[in-house]
């Protein structure tokens, strides 16, 4: 019944049966092994053509490096005002980038609108140095609040920010959770619709630490390869990180964690919305769940051995805005969950909730 996040998941079976698999030998270090060469294979396969691929362990550092690949003095990165590099990342954004800030921006569900990026961008015209510089549109897929772009909605903003001049980060920590969510080509979600950067995340997906930058817009390539290295994020013993990916993407394993994951989180609203007394804030596009209910529900559900979080309610409309004695609960389904924890949460939701009506 544990739905804190996918992060609590262990490693899947491929991906464990990979690392064990690598582990013979001697191999070259530092990206030269040959399981780092066919994880190349791999990401050029998936995207449809030739990419930079650069392995690290954390959707922080992924994140970070890529942002900071595009910066340059008085940069600010644009995102939106929930988004996790703006916070969640302890400054590393700024850290890594030298100085560099974030220009959050309001939009609903977690995302960006053309209207909203357009308003930001004005911000800055005409040019001041006092103002500082627009350097990169970061959007995350799938969103904080487990909403998805589609393809035009993602095509749409990065033509605005390509007009100004600004690279296209994506942060996918649940990328997979996002195009089976869409069922589009991961082609079509990132480069054919402007992004020129993707943190590829797996860890949350199914792998033990294994988080990628594929650069689109290869002219960032040199400048990652140095950034990589100063941040202490190129692995010696690269054919572990690179193992895991290969267990990942073998026979679409990766894809098939991510339709589990969304229909568990599918499957685990459905029995919300049916317990009296509990209502979702959104319907789940990924594998997130945003619920709302009494406080004292939630001490119930985790004294019978629950696990999920509370949720800042800062952005939602009125209409779905938890009341003076509820609160907004997030709920994480993975690759690990099963139907019977969906069925025991949704019994100890429906204990909890009958305990309250009774006072």
């Amino acid at each position: 019944m544990n739905f804190s996040s996918d992060n609590w998941a262990g490693a899947s079976a491929p991906v464990a049966a990979a690392l064990s698999a690598v582990n013979q030998g001697l191999q070259p270090a530092y990206g030269t092994d040959d399981a780092s060469r066919k994880v190349d294979d791999w990401f050029a396969e998936i995207f449809e053509q030739p990419v930079g691929v650069f392995m690290v362990a954390t959707g922080t550092a992924a994140n970070c490096l890529s942002l900071a690949a595009c910066s340059k003095p008085g940069g600010v990165v644009l995102c939106h005002e929930v988004a996790h590099i703006a916070n969640d990342e302890a400054g590393a954004p700024s850290f890594f980038s030298g100085g560099g800030t974030l220009h959050p921006i309001a939009g609903p569900n977690g995302k960006i609108t053309p209207d909203g990026l357009e308003a930001a961008l004005a911000r800055y015209h005409p040019p001041a140095v006092h103002h500082g510089r627009p350097v990169a549109l970061s959007l995350t897929q799938a969103t904080e609040w487990g909403t998805v772009y589609t393809v035009d909605e993602v095509a749409a903003l990065s033509a605005i920010a390509h007009r100004a001049g600004l690279k296209v980060h994506m942060d996918g920590a649940r990328f997979a959770n996002a195009i089976v969510g869409r069922n589009v080509a991961p082609a079509d979600m990132t480069w054919r619709a402007g992004v020129d950067v993707l943190s590829f995340g797996a860890t949350k997906n199914g792998c033990w630490s294994a988080e990628a930058i594929v650069t689109f817009d290869r002219t960032l390539d040199e400048d990652l390869a140095y950034a990589r290295k100063r941040a202490g994020q190129l692995f010696s013993k690269s054919r572990f990180a690179a193992a895991q990916f290969l267990g990942y993407f073998d026979l679409g394993h990766w894809l098939d964690n991510a339709v589990h994951a969304n229909g568990m989180a599918a499957r685990l609203a459905a029995g919300i919305q049916e317990v009296p007394g509990a209502r979702l804030v959104l319907s789940p596009e990924a594998n997130e769940v945003f619920a709302v209910w009494p406080r004292a529900a939630s001490a119930r559900l985790k004294a019978a051995g629950a696990g999920f979080y509370a949720w800042s309610s800062d952005g939602l409309p009125d209409a779905v805005r938890p009341g003076p004695d509820e609160e907004v609960v997030r709920l994480v389904t993975s690759f690990a969950t099963t139907k019977h924890d969906i069925a025991a949460f949704v019994t100890a939701l429906e204990d909890a909730m009958a305990s309250e009506r009774r006072g």
